[in-house]
């Protein structure tokens, strides 16, 4: 497989396993002549495994030329569907949908909702737990190098939510500071994974080389903790990072509480130069069809005191009708940024609204040479 590139330079992942699978080696809750939808691309690992394996199992696979949040439901329903993978941006589009419409399918044929590929807003995955009911949401963290995986049911993250589960099997998982230290419980590290196997057991690289720790530990670039049941809670990508004035901010956790908001499709969050701050949080955001140009910074300003710290709150926004996320559910933090600073280097405009927090004496002044259209302050 391919990677994203989402973290750098994409590269081949070459699998080392055999080209050959037992039938009954069951995965992921799977069973045999069960109805499999397939909803996602099959450039993309998770989809392009699943559909597979659940053809070897003997399953019947149903799979969707792009994803729609109404054409999903109405295959559940047409099809009896039994096991489904999505990721959390279809799930959000799905959540999204006016209730009468969402409500109207019969998915009670649903037995297990897998979703993986992308950090879960807590609140999203408790409302389709509220929804389906916890023993039928399932969540595995892990990449398609296979060094090792979590896998929580919704019954377990309700006890520990947030998390996306235990190493599963022989693998094993440590959390590591940047003075190579292991993490204590609670404290954000990067996560590094040693397959059973060893190091190289189960991939190698085309194109780039592994992050890799003595002892055969590997990470894919992922920041997070560790409860003390080990219990594992993501944080961010180190590459995706926002460092506002010594402090720490994780997108993912800005994006979250954007997306909770009910005119919010998606959001990025990214970090700008600032030339007081270093860094200062912008927001990029996707309006929803019937929000498009009614959705305003004061409003989301107002939504997101309540819940994230304040000097996580963006300080500028933009505005776009452009997905976010592509049917993977993968976002390119790094592409977004880049072309962002391109653009406030070369002193071209691009639409932004600018907001002022706090008790911050000065007005926001980005990095020279900057050509910013300011459309609303507060």
């Amino acid at each position: 497989m391919t990677s994203g590139g989402s973290t750098g330079r994409p590269k081949v992942i070459v699998d080392r396993s055999p080209a050959a699978w037992d039938t009954e080696a069951f995965v992921l809750q799977q069973q045999a002549d069960e109805v499999v939808l397939n909803p996602g691309p099959l450039y993309h690992n998770a989809p392009f495994s699943v559909t597979h394996l659940s053809l070897i199992f003997g399953a019947h696979v149903v799979g969707m030329h792009r994803f729609d949040p109404l054409e999903a439901l109405r295959l559940i329903e047409a099809y009896k569907v039994s096991w489904v993978n999505l990721v959390p941006t279809m799930m959000h589009r799905i959540w999204s949908l006016p209730t009468g419409k969402r409500v109207a399918f019969d998915v009670s044929s649903l037995r297990i909702v897998f979703h993986m590929a992308s950090p879960m807003p807590p609140w999203l995955k408790q409302a389709w737990i509220n929804w389906l009911g916890p023993e039928r949401i399932w969540e595995l963290y892990g990449g398609t190098e296979r060094q090792g995986a979590t896998i929580i049911s919704g019954v377990e993250w309700l006890r520990h939510r947030g998390s996306v589960g235990r190493i599963q099997g022989e693998d094993q998982l440590k959390i590591f500071n940047e003075q190579g230290e292991e993490c204590n419980p609670g404290e954000v590290g990067e996560i590094f994974f040693k397959s059973a196997g060893g190091q190289g057991s189960t991939y190698y690289y085309l194109g780039a080389k592994a992050k890799e720790r003595e002892g055969g530990w590997e990470s894919i670039g992922d920041m997070g903790w560790i409860d003390e049941e080990g219990y594992v809670y993501l944080a961010d990508r180190r590459t995706d990072l926002i460092l506002r004035g010594g402090a720490n901010i994780y997108p993912a956790e800005v994006e979250a509480a954007l997306d909770a908001h009910p005119d919010v499709g998606s959001s990025v969050a990214i970090g700008l130069p600032d030339t007081e701050m270093g860094q200062r949080v912008h927001a990029i955001v996707q309006p929803k069809a019937h929000a498009s140009g009614r959705l305003n910074v004061a409003d989301l300003q107002e939504f997101l005191m309540d819940r994230i710290a304040r000097y996580k709150v963006p300080e500028s926004y933009e505005f776009t009708n452009d997905y976010l996320r592509d049917d993977a559910g993968k976002v390119r933090r790094s592409a977004l940024r880049d072309e962002r600073v391109a653009w406030l280097r070369e002193g071209r405009s691009f639409r932004i609204e600018i907001t002022h927090q706090g008790n911050l004496r000065k007005p926001y002044r980005p990095a020279p040479p900057c050509d910013v259209t300011i459309l609303h302050s507060r």
